[in-house]
């Protein structure tokens, strides 16, 4: 799974068949929108479908993806990958609330920086709750879970429709990893490793001891998304 964030040989990559929520956690400036970008190119490429990427435009315009080294930006693939923004997670709720309406379920939808939508002073003014941001991503998640359940079993033996989620931590692991175990069946974690290079793993317990438990270790070298190596 992990070289799905990543331009790999198609036929290198194992179909996929995670129709879950999958999280992807690491420090600030590591490289995480480009991850999520490149897997939305690559699940728009195997699918044939469109992929919806949710994001903070004033976000996405100060830091812009990257793409991996060897991808022409001009590929039709990247026509396929639509862009949605939205400023709050009010705008997330108002999305996955329509979701079941929608003709043409996406691929995926990738949401970039999700805690970073969940505001503490407007979440306070509506849950009056000292752990309202808490409180409001639990019932986003149980949203955004029923819409991916919904379409999945609308879409069949047709295909299938995924949540990618990113979010930011400081230390070694997410810091509402209480929350997303409840909700999230894949979590990636990403650390520096000292010399310039990041670690891409799964610690999700269920992926111990199978090819999903393997680290893929990259760069961001020249404005680029660099593969360096993938291991067990």
């Amino acid at each position: 799974m992990a070289e799905r964030f990543f331009s790999c040989n198609p036929t290198a990559v194992p179909p996929f068949d995670d129709a879950g929520i999958i999280l992807l956690s690491g420090p600030a400036c590591c490289g995480k929108t480009s991850l999520l970008f490149q897997f939305a190119i690559n699940r728009a490429a195997e699918s044939g479908r469109h992929v919806v990427f949710i994001c903070s435009k004033g976000r996405l315009e100060n830091s812009p993806p990257f793409l991996s080294q060897g991808v022409d930006p001009s590929l039709n693939v990247l026509q396929r990958v639509q862009i949605k923004y939205i400023e709050d997670d009010e705008g997330i709720r108002k999305y996955f609330a329509a979701f079941h309406l929608l003709d043409d379920f996406p691929a995926a939808v990738i949401v970039d920086d999700f805690t970073g939508f969940f505001s503490e002073r407007s979440c306070q003014q509506r849950y009056g709750n000292t752990r309202a941001s808490d409180l409001a991503m639990v019932h986003i998640l149980a949203l955004c879970q029923n819409a991916i359940t919904h379409a999945n079993v609308k879409l069949g033996t047709l295909g299938s429709c995924n949540l990618l989620l990113s979010d930011v931590h400081q230390g070694d692991n997410p810091r509402s990893l209480f929350i997303y175990k409840r909700w999230i069946s894949s979590i990636y974690t990403i650390q520096g490793d000292g010399l310039g290079s990041y670690l891409l793993k799964n610690i999700s317990t269920s992926q111990s001891g199978t090819k999903e438990a393997r680290t893929a270790k990259y760069s961001i070298a020249l404005q680029y998304l660099v593969l360096e190596e993938i291991k067990e």
